[in-house]
């Protein structure tokens, strides 16, 4: 179809009055951002340099420039944050902003499809699935196909979900996807593809989608109807993506296709953040927009309103190493702050000691327990932390990943332990048995019955190997009871009984979780190396026993309820928030980045980038720690050096610290 344009009135004014002062409102990369309404425009957004506030005052730009409500896109990674923003430009220039198109990429797609739905081989009245839902219908296949029989160590509904999902936003067959995520499941290749496509078969016979088919079937229907592509980009003549370095290929694809008649795309977010691989995205889609728009203009929002100066040098320093990059250098009004420290510690439990030792100190300097937050690369580099914490009564909630002792397979092996310290423990006896195969619960408790009157763990034992009923579960009785017995003596360290427990327990670990088994042996390999600092099997139970604190904090003494709870996060969980204080850990080569990770350009990249965004956290005081002569147990390396991403940096932006015991403690 032809545009016809119209020409502006004779008495058109060029020097249009604005209400809003957007030149005083805002500073001037964020001016410039605002009011470029027309062509294709990136927004390198560093951390906390206001992007929120650009993207609001250019709506309400666009609509004091007189452009309908109704053709602006703003699409956005949660509903939250669109309808925050649509709020807060609705209260600079009236409810009309109400009308413009915002939500997710999932919810743009859905009110697209239902108007369009018969052109994707749909019916209007589709149901959309969410994950619990979906993973009801693979669980459905999987047990039609016969893959639940109890002789095969299937992945979960779970997992295989998972892994279909990845192979739709990664935009990659499955195998790829097994080969770089999931290694270990390679042997169920043929059947997890079979899967896929009755999935897919299953959820077009029904007339349901899932929340990926939302994102496909909108991109199939923008590239293989082109009438309707062009209608969607004459109805929305200015778009606007936030957060686009976590859009993944499919996104990146609708985006282009969204602008098959204007080139009024622009693209806000920032490359250094670009953090969630995992998920999906992909650092190329921010990187390659010029390309992907030709005659792109970059505006670079580099004043930071969150960090002192001498922070923000250091992540600057940081991110200057990037193989790749949108070059930016962040600055700040806020010249004065104490520098980032990087304390060296003798081992984890000395870094355990400092941090906990130094957030109880700088609570007494004034700084509440919700303004400070540990960070770190994986769930597990906290396990430590969490127990010195919880000797020292300071609440605290933790982002992404289970707390140590509440993960399932730390309980198990802590079961056996438990057994050990008292044979009368009948809990920790019904979950040790029931974990053997052929041990239902009524079978359990009367193998308990039996084993009940024994004096001693070696009897115990001993009553156990001889339970009189015969079964398929008498050998793996045996087993458990030589186990038993060869742990039992005193003499035997604490570690060392941890260690052979986790040999004894590692085939069950396979069997209950063969989707993500490795990341749980990772874990137990952490335990053994803690309880290796203790003298005795009850001082470990006793450490373990205590509750961690929650968000129910009702009788914790530490800390007044009001005050909030300190924060423990994995990076990934963090992105997004800030604090007073920040500790960052476990910052020692072969930890971050993973060892696992060092001979792959991209994964190194990313890892640069994860720790950038975790100094860009702090506001006032950053705290980096690494422990030294640490010995790895499944790599079988001995860690010391501080991360290679702290390496030649430049005089001054980082400020060391020696971690030292008292004289005399013990």
């Amino acid at each position: 179809m032809e545009t016809y344009t119209l020409r502006p009135r004779p008495d058109a004014r060029p020097d249009r009055r604005y209400r809003i002062d957007y030149a005083g409102e805002l500073n001037g990369a964020q001016y410039e951002a605002a009011t470029a309404l027309e062509g294709s425009v990136l927004v390198i957004a560093g951390a906390g340099s206001g992007k929120t506030r650009t993207l609001v005052y250019r709506v309400a730009r666009l609509v004091e420039s007189g452009v309908s409500p109704g053709q602006i896109l703003l699409l956005t990674f949660t509903r939250k944050a669109a309808e925050e923003m649509l709020r807060r430009a609705a209260a600079l220039v009236g409810a009309s902003c109400e009308r413009v198109g915002g939500g997710t990429f999932h919810s743009f797609a859905n009110v697209v499809l239902r108007r369009t739905a018969r052109h994707v081989g749909l019916e209007p009245n589709f149901t959309i699935l969410d994950r619990s839902d979906s993973e009801d219908v693979v669980n459905l296949l999987r047990s039609r196909a016969g893959l639940d029989r109890k002789d095969r160590r299937f992945p979960r509904k779970s997992a295989i979900l998972e892994i279909l999902s990845m192979a739709v936003n990664r935009a990659k067959p499955v195998a790829d996807v097994l080969t770089e995520s999931y290694a270990h499941l390679a042997d169920h290749l043929e059947d997890l593809e079979r899967l896929g496509l009755e999935y897919g078969r299953y959820k077009r016979e029904k007339n349901l989608v899932d929340y990926d088919d939302l994102l496909v079937l909108l991109r199939d229907l923008l590239r293989d109807h082109p009438e309707v592509a062009a209608q969607l980009s004459r109805t929305y003549r200015f778009i606007m993506v936030d957060e686009y370095q976590d859009t993944n290929p499919l996104q990146a694809e609708i985006v282009r296709t969204l602008a098959a008649t204007h080139p009024n795309v622009m693209a806000v977010g920032d490359d250094s953040q670009s953090i969630y691989s995992f998920r999906g995205a992909t650092f190329r889609n921010i990187m390659d927009f010029p390309k992907a728009f030709p005659d792109t203009r970059i505006i670079k929002l580099e004043e930071n309103y969150r960090s002192t100066q001498p922070i923000l040098d250091l992540a600057n320093a940081i991110i200057d190493q990037a193989a790749e990059k949108h070059t930016k250098v962040l600055r700040t009004r806020r010249a004065d702050g104490p520098p980032p420290l990087l304390a060296q510690c003798n081992d984890e439990q000395a870094q355990s000691r400092f941090v906990c030792q130094r957030i109880l100190e700088l609570r007494e300097e004034g700084v509440p327990l919700d303004e400070m937050a540990v960070l770190f690369r994986s769930s597990f580099h906290s396990f430590d932390l969490e127990l010195e914490l919880q000797r020292a009564d300071v609440p605290f909630v933790k982002r992404g990943g289970f707390k140590f002792i509440e993960t399932a397979h730390v309980k198990d092996v802590l079961a056996h332990l438990r057994i050990i310290a008292n044979p009368r423990d009948a809990v920790s006896w019904h979950r040790v048995l029931l974990l053997l195969e052929h041990v239902g619960p009524r079978t359990a408790d009367d193998i308990f019955t039996h084993v009940a009157p024994a004096a001693d763990v070696e009897s115990a034992a001993e009553r156990l190997a001889g339970y009189p009923r015969r079964g398929a579960y008498t050998k793996e009785l045996g087993r458990l009871a030589a186990l038993l017995g060869e742990i039992a003596p005193d003499p035997l360290p604490p570690g060392e009984k941890v260690a052979k427990v986790v040999g004894f327990y590692a085939p069950m670990l396979r069997h209950l979780h063969p989707e993500d088994f490795p990341k749980r042996e990772k874990d137990l390999e952490h335990f053994a190396t803690i309880a290796g600092r203790y003298r005795s099997l009850a001082s470990l139970l006793a450490d373990m026993a205590l509750e961690p604190p929650t968000d129910s904090v009702g009788d914790v003494l530490a800390a007044d309820v009001e005050e909030g709870l300190l924060t423990l996060s994995t990076i990934h969980s963090a992105k997004g928030l800030e604090w007073n204080t920040v500790f960052v850990i476990w910052l020692v080569d072969g930890r971050f980045p993973s060892y696992q990770n060092l001979h792959d350009g991209e994964e190194i990249e990313e890892e640069r980038r994860l720790l950038y965004v975790a100094v860009t956290r702090a506001k006032e005081h950053l705290y980096l720690s690494y422990p030294i002569d640490i010995y790895d147990r499944s790599s079988g390396m001995v860690l010391g050096q501080p991360s290679r991403f702290l390496a030649d940096l430049p005089d001054g932006v980082l400020a060391g610290l020696q971690v030292v015991d008292e004289v005399g403690f013990r």
